[in-house]
């Protein structure tokens, strides 16, 4: 499905230049918000690497991470705008901007990763890329990021009445808000790394992420309970600027694409052992965890969000029925 990328409708833009046949070099600057080692990084700076090597050193490519550059939406927009070429985002603050994009932030919506992949891989993620295409974002290839789950400073969650009242951080996204509105906490919109000072200070009483972010972060330091609610599984896309893309011969999309694809199969195997890892080092420190039994009654205090959302976007229905369709 990654290969179909390459034929997506985008919007006329400038070509690159041509000089006695030859593209002329361009110099790429990319964004990632992970640490050094997460597998995310190690991904992209192979990306960076396949694409000198694929391209003959037409095309080369500058990783900035940790958010070197700016915050996640701040990324997102320079990527847009042709400010950045490159950038490995999560599609949740993506969501806002491309409609489309947000039917991945609806809780519950898939069963698992797998469950994900298929839909991506298939009609689902094609329409899914199209929105995003639209705005100026042409995703290369999708990044795992596992499940996100519950995490605090005071107690398990087992039920949504333990959610009730809680100040609770969430990604800039009125999806996110509305679950933990009618959960009954108080949802708490800041940037990442913002997080573990609110949650050490009392800003807000927890938060929710997946293992190696929750890990890596060191949130567990200060928010000891992790409950497997798995509420959200989002994807993270490795992303260019569509007028970056769309002015490459079909050569170097050829390249680029197969580039990104390959820094995808790296970054899931790494993902794959690096959440395992995570779960035994926050275990090991004490962190207290538990499955969520029954996870019904979370899904059913969602109705009223799938509700605003279809309400809001009626075109999307047709999206939400063949994710919920796939098997």
């Amino acid at each position: 499905m990654y290969r179909n990328f390459s034929k997506l409708a985008l919007s006329a833009v400038a070509a690159l230049s041509l000089l006695s046949g030859a593209a002329t070099a361009a110099e790429w600057r990319g964004w990632n918000i992970h640490v050094e080692g997460y597998p995310n990084t190690v991904a992209m700076d192979k990306f960076a690497e396949l694409l000198g090597e694929k391209t003959d050193g037409e095309i080369t490519l500058q990783m900035f991470h940790g958010g070197t550059l700016g915050s996640q939406p701040d990324a997102i927009e320079q990527v847009r705008l042709g400010g950045l070429e490159i950038g490995n985002f999560n599609l949740g603050p993506i969501g806002p901007i491309a409609s489309a994009a947000n039917v991945v932030s609806l809780p519950f919506i898939f069963k698992d990763v797998p469950h994900m992949f298929r839909v991506l891989e298939g009609e689902g993620g094609k329409m899914i890329a199209d929105g995003m295409t639209a705005k100026g974002l042409v995703p290369l290839a999708w990044y795992d990021a596992g499940a996100r789950s519950f995490y605090n400073a005071g107690k398990p969650i087992n039920a949504p009445t333990d959610v009730s009242g809680m100040k609770v951080r969430v990604m800039n996204n009125d999806l996110y808000s509305g679950m933990i509105s009618q959960l009954g906490g108080n949802p708490s919109p800041m940037a990442f790394a913002e997080v573990y000072q609110a949650l050490k200070t009392g800003v807000v009483d927890g938060a929710e992420n997946n293992w190696p972010s929750y890990e890596s972060t060191g949130h567990f330091e200060v928010a000891g309970y992790y409950s497997l609610s798995q509420h959200l599984i989002i994807p993270e896309c490795l992303c260019i600027n569509a007028d970056a893309y769309n002015g490459l011969s079909d050569e170097l999309k050829a390249a680029v694409t197969e580039a990104a694809i390959e820094s995808a199969e790296l970054q899931r195997e790494l993902w794959a052992e690096r959440e395992e890892a995570s779960r035994k080092k926050v275990e090991t420190a004490g962190v207290v965890t538990n499955e969520v039994a029954d996870k019904a009654p979370f899904q059913e205090a969602m109705m009223p969000v799938y509700e605003a959302y279809l309400s809001e976007n009626p075109d999307l229905r047709p999206l939400v029925e063949l994710i919920r369709a796939t098997d």
